[in-house]
């Protein structure tokens, strides 16, 4: 296609805030052509003002978005027999005709349950879509997972278990009302910041509207910006919950009016939290009862509390159940269904709510649509064109429960697409060595060099956002239409394009036969009709036209008709239609402190960075921004490791060991330390930080517990280098496909 010359509307493919962006061509009209630090002609963005979700804001990362889309491509298809081997280029046909071919020898031999594939939220909604019908559908296994697994999974199954449907009740424009943000395992000012800008702004025109307050162990700059900071240990996220429940009904905070009628279990509840008094709370979360009580006065049915959260709750073995004590805050004094209240998850990715909405968990189906139900399964198999039985009644294989299937030997086939395990997952190692177990390993991405492209037998160039249209939701549910403005580079073809021609060739023309994304998208929205997601009144063309558009959107909605809040009417999904308290007991850390690993090492991220740096790791910009990743330590922990500011420590868990510059900071509380998680071992200042995580996980959500782990830090003589490196391997395979590079 001819690109434009005139801007060009789309949603940032960053974080899940999901900003509106501006995109300038290279040139307009009496323009010089505007070009990157390599001569490429370069888009530039800016913030979209008429976005009803971010007004117009925009972060560095969405600021400088253009400057990476070129750079670092992969041109074509590569392969390779073996990981010994060098990869060859090869063409699109031999690279179909390899997967199409293991797919039916598989089939053949172990059945659907040997081949899986690994998503990602930065699919959009149409590539998640048909990644479902091809293996759920056509192939017969769940086996579909997505890295939202390792980010959002305990809110779907906390919102799930205590109202009955996955879908965060609130809105942005929550924040403009709320006399109370309650932040709990979130540092938003790095990781959603136009949303904590947004309540910055707020508060700093009319002082005394709201007050903020931040649970976490570390004084992050969302810390720094509250009313009230509780610095609790690590793990003890649940035990505060239940404290907070206690004060607010010793003190009569609650509504009974809604309890009674809107609600079941509140006995069993109560009990619970009965047994959390203040002076055990205090003590089990490391933070003084006065400021317990300052809290707990906050939340009371006289008030509008608006609870945001984020990884430091999801990515817990107790995720789940702490997601349920934030809503069970919620219900006890009716903040729910109400302007500037509720509890309101923040998606970690652009479109993970979009997958979540398209079936993007193993457990999932389209229209939010459970694989166990068969009701469920029979509506999706007639829509798809599937016989009766098809689609398997059985959960597939979570994002872990894979690495897994492929140290077994179980796996003949795992796809991964559009993520880079190598950096995310828990345990590195051990995923390493389970990968080279698997006899094909497909990865299909924009860049020549992630991590995981290392260990592929397959690399399959993908067009990225920008070169191919699709839809994306952001956390307040509200879908924004993302134009192909770009050609897809070189070789590079959409994922869903990839996936229709894959069920092709296994002798589904039918059910695959697609001329467009908007006719995916159309095939998709049809399928939500009177589910809680409804966007059945939703198209490409409406959302070109109209702009944005918050779901529910059922058939002949109105655009001007905004879903700012579910459950306004106090009727849940649940069988009888009441919304559900949880009474789990507190756990603590699946994995505490002991004598030989007597630190909580925590991570996160980087405002300047994204994920695994596939994107923002060509910005030279960012990459100032954060040159290299460095360990915050609290002074006494440091004094009593003997490790010094700006030198190099060793981090040791019982999994495995790496070295990173010391920050000496008060920031962080005793016993705890900190480091980020972006940089996979391609980065020359290499810090496998997930080398030393656990993999053991939420027992509802799966979600591994990526927040916390046992380690020990000591001084360090020298940098430990992750094994590609001190192998020359990484560099040998970066020659063999050098001309990928540009």
């Amino acid at each position: 296609m001819a690109e434009p010359t005139t801007t060009i509307r789309s949603q940032c493919p960053y974080c899940g805030v999901g900003c509106g962006l501006d995109l300038r061509p290279p040139a307009q009209k009496g323009e010089a052509v505007r070009r990157d630090a390599e001569g490429t002609p370069m888009w530039t963005a800016r913030g979209n003002r008429l976005h009803p979700s971010s007004l117009g804001q925009v972060c560095i990362k969405g600021a400088t978005v253009g400057e990476a889309l070129s750079r670092g491509r992969l041109d074509q298809p590569f392969g390779r027999n073996s990981l010994d081997d060098d990869f060859q280029p090869i063409s699109w046909d031999e690279a179909l005709e390899r997967i199409s071919s293991q797919i039916k020898t598989s089939l053949k031999s172990k059945g659907p349950e040997a081949i899986a594939m690994y998503g990602s939220g930065q699919f959009h909604t149409e590539d998640y879509y048909l990644a479902q019908k091809l293996l759920k559908g056509a192939l017969g296994t769940n086996n579909f997972d997505a890295n939202s697994r390792l980010c959002m999974s305990s809110a779907v199954a906390g919102y799930t278990r205590s109202l009955g449907s996955d879908g965060p009740p609130c809105s942005y424009e929550d924040l403009d009302h709320c006399t109370v943000a309650f932040l709990i395992g979130t540092n938003t000012a790095e990781c959603h910041p136009v949303l904590f800008q947004r309540l910055l702004k707020r508060k700093k025109r009319h002082p005394g509207s709201v007050t903020i307050v931040v649970v976490d162990p570390r004084q992050t700059d969302t810390a720094k910006a509250a009313d009230i900071h509780l610095a609790v240990a690590p793990g003890s996220d649940l035990a505060l919950l239940h404290g907070i429940a206690h004060l607010v009904i010793r003190e009569n905070g609650q509504d009974p009016t809604f309890i009674d009628n809107c609600t079941d279990n509140y006995d069993a509840f109560f009990d619970v939290v009965a047994r959390w008094t203040p002076r055990r709370v205090a003590l089990f979360c490391g933070i003084p009862e006065k400021r317990l009580r300052e809290v707990a006065q906050l939340f009371h049915r006289r008030e509008k509390v608006l609870s945001l959260w984020s990884m430091g709750v999801n990515q817990r073995r107790e995720g789940t159940a702490v997601v349920g004590g934030i809503i069970n805050l919620h219900l006890l004094t009716g903040q729910i269904g109400k302007e500037g209240a509720g509890p309101f998850s923040l998606t970690g990715q652009p479109n993970a709510m979009g997958g979540r909405e398209a079936g993007g968990l193993s457990h999932l189906l389209p229209g939010y649509r459970q694989v166990t139900n068969p009701e469920h399964r029979a509506e999706v198999e007639h829509s798809w064109g599937f016989s009766e039985g098809k689609i398997d009644s059985k959960p597939g294989l979570t994002a872990w429960q894979q690495v897994e299937a492929m140290e077994r030997g179980e796996l003949d086939l795992w796809w991964v697409v559009a993520t880079n395990p190598l950096v995310s997952m828990p345990d590195l190692d051990r995923v390493k060595t389970a990968m080279q177990r698997c006899p094909l390993v497909i990865v299909s991405e924009a860049y020549a060099d992630s991590e995981t492209s290392h260990y592929a037998h397959l690399l399959l160039p993908a067009a990225q956002w920008s070169e191919k249209a699709g839809t994306m939701t952001n956390s307040e549910r509200r879908v924004t239409y993302c134009p192909a403005f770009r050609n897809p580079h070189r070789e590079s073809r959409p994922d869903w394009e990839v996936f229709a021609e894959i069920g092709r060739r296994l002798g589904f023309e039918e059910q695959f036969t697609y001329a467009s994304a908007a006719e995916v998208y159309a095939e998709f929205t049809a399928l939500t009709k009177k589910r809680l997601c409804d966007v059945s009144g939703l198209s490409h063309n409406v959302l070109d036209k109209e702009g944005p558009q918050q779901w529910p959107f059922p058939q002949n909605s109105s655009p001007s008709q905004e879903s700012k809040r579910l459950y306004t009417n106090h009727k849940f999904l649940t069988t009888n239609g009441r919304a559900r308290f949880c009474s789990d007991q507190p756990l603590g850390l699946a994995e505490p402190p002991c004598d030989t690993y007597p630190l909580v090492l925590t991570i996160g991220r980087y405002l300047g960075q994204w994920h695994t740096m596939t994107r923002t790791g060509k910005v030279e910009r960012l990459k100032t921004m954060h040159p290299e990743p460095l360990l915050e330590i609290n002074p006494k922990d440091a004094d009593q490791f003997a490790v010094k500011h700006g030198e190099l420590a060793a981090v040791s868990s019982r999994r495995g060991q790496l070295t990173a510059r010391v920050k000496v900071t008060d920031k962080i509380r005793r016993s705890t330390v900190f480091l980020p998680m972006h940089w996979g071992f391609t980065q020359t200042q290499a810090c496998e930080v997930n080398a030393l995580m656990h993999e053991q996980a939420c027992p509802i959500s799966k979600q591994p517990e990526l927040k916390a782990s046992a380690v020990i830090v000591a001084p360090a003589v020298s940098v430990i280098k992750p094994i590609e490196q001190e192998a020359g391997r990484l560099e040998a395979l970066r020659k063999l496909i050098n001309p990928v590079f540009r």
